[in-house]
């Protein structure tokens, strides 16, 4: 399968499992959750939009928001799974960052689900810029 559909594809999942949780199961998201959703629910319309054009050169605007998106998970889950960060308030009003709705195993939480949702997207597109540079390169080298 073709590494522009799989971040689509992964990235449509993610955005209909948070408006899943939020929505049906009534989950009121906290800052930190709207942050990710932020970073987030752009990408299946960039993917989407992308994978109509053929257009890989998408992963030059989204790698960055999604490396923000993984980085904003991954503070997230230290907040709800550590004490490290009990010093910093970063969801003042309405449901408290370090709240688990969720915690599967002891250690799926929802910002785990969209830290990895965000880092396989980031893979996927760090291939797809590899892929372009060397599919460049082949083309300079028959020129």
């Amino acid at each position: 399968m073709n590494k522009l559909r799989v971040a689509w594809l992964v990235s449509l999942v993610a955005t209909l499992g948070s408006l899943y949780f939020s929505e049906v199961l009534k989950y009121t998201p906290c800052t930190l959750c709207w942050y990710q959703r932020i970073m987030m629910y752009t990408l299946p319309v960039y993917f989407g939009i992308a994978i109509f054009k053929n257009n890989k050169n998408v992963v030059s605007y989204t790698l960055p928001v999604t490396i923000l998106g993984f980085l904003f998970a991954v503070y997230h889950y230290l907040e709800q799974k550590t004490d490290w960060l009990d010093g910093i308030y970063t969801c003042q009003v309405g449901v408290p960052c370090g709240y688990d709705y969720l915690n599967w195993f002891g250690f799926i939480t929802i910002p785990f689900l969209s830290g990895l949702a965000f880092l396989i997207i980031s893979i996927l597109s760090i291939l797809i810029l590899r892929d372009k540079k060397e599919e460049n390169h082949k083309e300079e080298s028959i020129n």
